[in-house]
């Protein structure tokens, strides 16, 4: 028998949470955050959760506070006797920390993956993580959604007559490769050569784009540099469109001047993270009914199977 679902929102998802929250078809929960002069927080709920599912809902981008406070909410939650914990993050910050890449850092998504189980998470939903084994990092279940099921839709009603996906890098090429499979549509992608982080000396491009409408795929965008520029190579190799696709959309720094300048025709997010500022370049596309379909599914104890894949919310 399915318990008592309460929903809960971190600070700095809230605008999420409560479409979520709607979709699902129940008020979020009443949390309120006490903050001391030094900077130091203290959550707590407002409402009796013992014996509840609880579903706390926290993207855990920069400020390293989304991530603490998440932290503090999961162990609230498992004092006040919650009978579940589900930790739901759009967005799992530190995931490009998936491996050393050089001597002396750390495994940033494995220390992550340790603080949520130490605070006492039973299962965690997130989307689109920057590396699949990330998933293989918990010692609980995962339920690793794709924001494909948003996007595909979304590319299928702009009938473009000569689509053709695209990476930006070479380390996106099995994310594109899925799309274009899917889609039924050729793939190119893009091979830069960087001289230091966040700069790129070069770009070249592999495959042919003349007379296409290409639409670039990524699941993170920070400074926006890689795909702006891929989108520059796209036209200066004769593309007849240009549009890119994100699944988090960090968008740094000066990255949204970076894509009104760009040739895109249009850039497509999705909410897991709040833009930083409204462009009328960028659409952005809503996963409230993706993760409330999943909630009430964990809830139920039926299979979510289907938002594993490609598959599309019908």
């Amino acid at each position: 028998m399915p318990s008592t679902v309460h929903i809960f929102s971190g600070s700095a998802s809230r605008y999420l949470a409560k479409q979520i929250a709607a979709e699902y078809g129940k008020p979020l929960g009443n949390e309120i955050v006490s903050k001391f002069s030094d900077g130091e927080f203290q959550p707590s709920f407002e409402e009796t959760i013992r014996g509840s599912d609880v579903f706390i809902i926290q993207s855990t981008f920069a400020p390293s506070d989304n991530l603490m406070e998440l932290l503090l909410m999961i162990d609230a939650a498992k004092r006040a006797s919650a009978k579940q914990v589900v930790a739901v993050i759009p967005y799992f910050g530190f995931a490009r920390q998936d491996r050393k890449d050089k001597p002396r850092v750390p495994i940033g998504a494995k220390l992550i993956a340790n603080l949520l189980t130490a605070a006492g998470v039973d299962r965690v939903i997130t989307m689109d993580l920057h590396a699949d084994q990330i998933q293989g990092f918990f010692d609980v279940p995962v339920d690793h959604m794709y924001a494909s099921s948003i996007f595909v839709p979304y590319i299928k009603n702009l009938n473009l007559p000569n689509l053709v996906m695209a990476s930006p890098d070479t380390g996106g090429t099995r994310r594109a490769g899925a799309y274009a499979k899917f889609l039924n549509c050729e793939m190119v992608i893009c091979y830069k050569q960087r001289i230091k982080a966040n700069e790129i000396d070069r770009m070249m491009l592999i495959g042919d784009v003349k007379g296409k409408d290409v639409v670039l795929v990524d699941d993170i965008v920070d400074t926006g540099g890689t795909i702006t520029k891929a989108a520059q190579v796209m036209i200066e190799n004769g593309a007849s469109s240009v549009r890119g696709l994100c699944t988090h959309p960090i968008l740094s720094g000066n990255a949204v001047d970076k894509i009104n300048k760009s040739p895109f025709d249009e850039f497509i997010v999705s909410d897991t993270i709040p833009i930083s500022r409204e462009s009328s370049k960028i659409t952005v596309l809503s996963t409230a009914r993706l993760f409330a379909d999943v909630i009430k599914r964990v809830n139920n104890h039926e299979s979510i199977s289907s938002h594993f894949g490609f598959s599309t919310i019908q």
